[in-house]
């Protein structure tokens, strides 16, 4: 007995099968902590196992939600980088109110140096015009026995 040929066709999604997986490839990415910049056709056509051709031709109503879905998002993270926009706006405001008390605490030290070099060379003129009055000369102190120490 010869033995017959049986041939089975390719196991294929139907439209049906790709549209429920392609809905529960996208429920699966939007519930998912991702922004909109995740959920791309490239990523839902890989989760649902369906070809690109495939969404562009019979899906377009999941196309379309896709595509709303990603303008969405798109607004939510130009919102929150309006938000950070404003936040590090704020943060340089109160920046360069400490630059400007910086600057002012070097000038009262760069002032009280000045102030105390002034001195110091005054006293040390002082000193040299009582030298000069009294006509001494620096004396030299005798020398302490180091052994005792």
């Amino acid at each position: 007995m010869a033995a017959k040929h049986t041939h089975k066709k390719a196991t294929r999604p139907s439209r049906c099968g790709a549209a429920e997986a392609l809905l529960r490839a996208f429920a699966t990415l939007t519930r998912q902590d991702h922004g909109a910049a995740t959920v791309t056709v490239t990523e839902l056509c890989r989760l649902a196992d369906v070809s690109r051709n495939s969404l562009y031709r019979y899906h377009s109503p999941i196309l379309k939600t896709l595509r709303e879905h990603q303008r969405r998002g798109g607004k939510l993270v130009q919102s929150r980088a309006r938000k950070s926009i404003v936040r590090r706006r704020a943060e340089n405001i109160g920046l360069r109110g400490d630059v400007a008390k910086l600057a002012a605490l070097v000038d009262h030290y760069y002032a009280a140096y000045r102030e105390t070099a002034s001195l110091l060379e005054r006293r040390d003129r002082e000193l040299a015009e009582l030298r000069n009055k009294c006509q001494m000369k620096p004396v030299l102190l005798p020398f302490a026995d180091r052994s005792r120490l």
